[in-house]
């Protein structure tokens, strides 16, 4: 369920969300994870088998009861008697929601996604949206040509027209992880240059990735040493990207190695 639906349920009929309070040793989930239990349906997960049985079961004896009850706490050692040999112990909270708890939902919900910026929308492009769009991203799809962006995209997924398209790096989020695989080599060195300033200026940007081979690199690389970029600011750039060891050169394997790098950075 998008986090739309989600929304869209909320206004109707009232929840209680489960939130991972606090953790110890070995769990299936981190303190803050958090997932939204209708009466019938849910959203999200907060892991752990039995474990989200239990806490769900009690969630929905929650919303049989007092519509006004406290937010309550209950402790799971994951043990024998949840059929689990993990060993370690979480802390739920259960917390009755409704409509006009939305936008704190909404907060906490876009707190947890990481700002990720792509530019390019062609097949690579393409696939890593689709890739990307269930995982801990918050992202900005960039290009310079006018309606190259797909119908069918994700609510989460925010979409850019600028020309020209290294433009849009002055304005990203800070923080912001960065891909470059536009249609062009031009677009692609522009928007590397304009990412290495904005760092050179304001150290915000953790990664700027580049598709392409070690050959376009070392082009690239010389082309930037030309431009008074010095070899520590280019050894920023990761290229060829995506985690070593696989070899396929099809847009959904490159989405997968590219955003399987990206989840190992943010570990």
């Amino acid at each position: 369920m998008q986090f739309a639906s989600l929304v869209q349920r909320l206004q109707h009929e009232p929840a209680v969300t489960l939130t991972v309070h606090s953790t110890r040793g070995s769990v299936p989930r981190e303190a803050g994870t958090w997932m939204v239990v209708f009466a019938h349906g849910e959203w999200g997960t907060i892991g752990g088998g039995h474990l989200e049985y239990e806490a769900m079961a009690m969630a929905r004896a929650m919303l049989v009861g007092d519509a006004n009850a406290q937010p309550i706490e209950k402790r799971f050692v994951l043990g024998p008697s949840l059929g689990q040999c993990c060993g370690g112990e979480v802390v739920v909270q259960l917390a009755r929601v409704a409509a006009q708890d939305l936008p704190r939902l909404r907060q906490q919900h876009d707190q947890q996604r990481r700002p990720l910026a792509l530019f390019g929308g062609g097949h690579v492009g393409k696939a890593l949206v689709q890739v990307l769009a269930p995982l801990p991203f918050a992202v900005r799809w960039i290009d310079s040509r006018d309606e190259i962006f797909p119908s069918d995209i994700a609510p989460q997924v925010d979409c850019e027209h600028s020309n020209p398209v290294h433009a849009a790096v002055a304005d990203l989020v800070p923080h912001s992880a960065v891909l470059i695989m536009s249609f062009s080599h031009a677009e692609d060195l522009d928007v590397v240059m304009a990412c290495l300033q904005r760092q050179r200026q304001q150290g915000d940007l953790p990664y700027v990735g580049l598709i392409g081979s070690a050959t376009k690199w070392a082009s690239f690389r010389s082309r930037l040493r030309e431009r008074g970029f010095t070899d520590a600011e280019c050894d920023h750039v990761t290229c060829p990207i995506g985690v070593p060891g696989i070899a396929g050169k099809e847009p959904e394997v490159i989405a997968v190695a590219v955003a399987a790098q990206l989840l190992q950075m943010h570990s």
